[in-house]
C-alpha cells in the first residue's frame, strides 16, 4: 500500500537511500553520493506534503517524492506542458526489484496528477541510469532532452 510518508518513516527513507546509493555506484553509475539524497532532503519533501511509501509486510521497500515543479535546471529544455508535478527520488529496495513496484510508484504519480488536475509529469534521471530509463519509457514518458547543468536527461508524460 502506498500511503504518505511519516516522520518516523524518514530514517528509514534514509537508509533506504544508502542502500540504492551502494547499489547504483556498483553499476559504475555516479547519480547520488555520500551527501545526497540525505535525511533532511526527505524531511523537506515530506514537510511539502509530496513523500510517499510503499510497504509490505510493515517493511518500507519504496518511496517517491512527487512534487510541484520548480528546478530550475528544468528551465534548460522545452517542455511539452507547464502545469506539472516533477517526480524525484524514486526508490525500490533492491530485494524488491523486478516485481513492478517502481511501475506501481510512477501509476500513483500520474493518478495523483490526474486527481490534482495536473497537464504533465516530469521526471529525470542520469544518462548512466539504463535501469530507470528503461522504466520511465516503459510508463509511457518521452524523451525531452538532455539537461546539461545537471547531467540529466529529462522525460515527459502528457496526461
Amino acid at each position: 500500500m502506498i500511503l504518505k510518508a511519516q516522520i518516523e518513516d524518514l530514517e528509514e527513507i534514509a537508509s533506504l537511500a544508502r542502500i540504492i546509493t551502494k547499489n547504483i555506484h556498483d553499476l559504475g553509475i555516479d547519480q547520488w553520493s555520500d551527501s545526497y539524497p540525505l535525511y533532511e532532503h526527505f524531511e523537506k519533501d515530506m514537510n511539502a506534503s509530496g513523500l510517499y511509501v510503499f510497504k509490505s509486510s510493515g517493511k518500507l521497500i519504496s518511496s517517491i517524492s512527487i512534487l510541484p515543479e520548480n528546478d530550475p535546471f528544468y528551465t534548460e529544455l522545452t517542455w511539452l506542458k507547464e502545469k506539472s508535478l516533477v517526480v524525484h527520488r524514486l526508490m525500490v529496495h533492491p530485494d524488491y526489484m523486478k516485481q513492478h513496484i517502481g511501475s506501481l510508484m510512477m501509476d500513483f504519480a500520474r493518478l495523483k496528477a490526474i486527481n490534482e488536475g495536473y497537464e504533465s509529469i516530469k521526471v529525470d534521471t542520469h544518462p548512466d541510469n539504463i535501469r530507470m530509463q528503461k522504466l520511465i519509457l516503459s510508463c509511457g514518458y518521452t524523451r525531452i532532452g538532455y539537461m546539461t547543468r545537471m547531467n540529466r536527461i529529462g522525460y515527459e508524460l502528457v496526461l
